[in-house]
């Protein structure tokens, strides 16, 4: 990846087109001209008989510089860096900035490329393309052009495990609206790439992740319950608000918080990336001993949210709290 900086200061990370693929589209398009070329020609030879030999000459080279160099800087410049071989290979030219191009953009890579492409067999352009870091030939330096690709891999996405069925509803009274997006950013991308990790390393990023959103809900991490299992729970709470509160109604969300079932099942034991109950932890609904408050707290987070109850954990505050997303 290449990181571009635009007007802005916004880093850019675009995918430069590497000297294979631009040479393909490069000879589809010479391919293309030529046949235009050709095809000109031959018109014109039948069409200029009559003429004499001087004005037949300066016909095939307005014809030549035409077609060859005329006709990619109109198609690049009209389809902002994107010629029919460019298209084909999904690639783009766009400005060192990132945005796209413009005719004087064009004119320099066209007028360049005669010499380094047509005139050299494309040898210079081949060699000023290994040498560069970001693939660009001699055309693409004075133009200040890069060319990118426009089709990349989709990067697939894990899977976020769910939170289990013995966690529901138990985090339904947390204070969420301090917890930083940075932070929630960081709890996701651990959750889906948890099974990827080495055991002892996501074992100390699970424990990091959860002391840190304890410290912004002010609550601490219930006895028992492994750091995993609670920061699925309280993702799932935190999605729970959110949709409650896009759809202003609570029988719109299948949660447990809405009166609906689960919406996640609790995994078999032992499989990776599973947390099952710990050892002596009620399960919900079960009756505890913690005292007539803890009691009442159980019962109401079984019911419809009460109205003082926060509904979004997106409005919070966004300083920064010195974590660092998982790379």
């Amino acid at each position: 990846m290449s990181e571009l900086v635009t007007g802005e200061a916004v880093a850019l990370e675009l995918r430069p087109a590497r000297l294979p693929s631009r040479a393909l589209a490069v000879l589809l398009d010479l391919t293309v001209a030529m046949v235009v070329y050709v095809v000109l020609t031959i018109a014109l030879v039948a069409s200029t008989a009559s003429l004499d030999d001087a004005a037949q000459i300066a016909v095939s080279i307005a014809t030549f510089a035409l077609v060859l160099v005329g006709g990619p800087i109109a198609v690049e410049t009209l389809s902002h860096g994107r010629s029919l071989g460019k298209m084909a290979c999904g690639l783009r030219v766009v400005r060192d900035d990132g945005g796209p191009i413009r005719f004087r953009h064009a004119l320099v890579r066209g007028g360049i490329g005669v010499v380094e492409i047509l005139m050299t067999f494309g040898v210079v352009a081949c060699v000023a393309s290994l040498v560069s870091a970001r693939g660009r030939r001699l055309g693409d330096v004075f133009a200040g052009t890069l060319v990118v690709r426009e089709r990349v891999p989709v990067a697939r996405t894990g899977f976020q495990p769910p939170p289990p069925v013995w966690l529901a509803g138990r985090f339904s009274e947390l204070d969420l609206s301090g917890v930083p997006d940075g932070l929630w950013l960081a709890v996701r991308q651990y959750l889906t790439r948890m099974q990827q990790l080495d055991p002892q390393v996501g074992w100390a990023m699970a424990e990091r992740l959860a002391s840190d959103l304890s410290a912004h809900t002010g609550t601490a991490v219930p006895q028992g319950v492994p750091s995993a299992a609670y920061l699925a729970a309280v993702v799932q709470e935190r999605q729970a608000r959110e949709a409650r509160r896009a759809f202003a109604n609570g029988s719109a969300v299948g949660g447990p918080a809405a009166g609906g079932q689960p919406v996640s099942a609790m995994r078999p034991t032992g499989a990776p990336g599973s947390y099952g109950p710990p050892a002596g932890f009620p399960p919900v609904g079960a009756p505890t001993h913690e005292g007539p408050a803890h009691e009442a707290a159980q019962t109401g987070s079984q019911d419809v949210p009460s109205a003082d109850r926060p509904t979004s954990g997106a409005g919070g505050t966004t300083e920064s709290t010195g974590f660092a997303p998982p790379a």
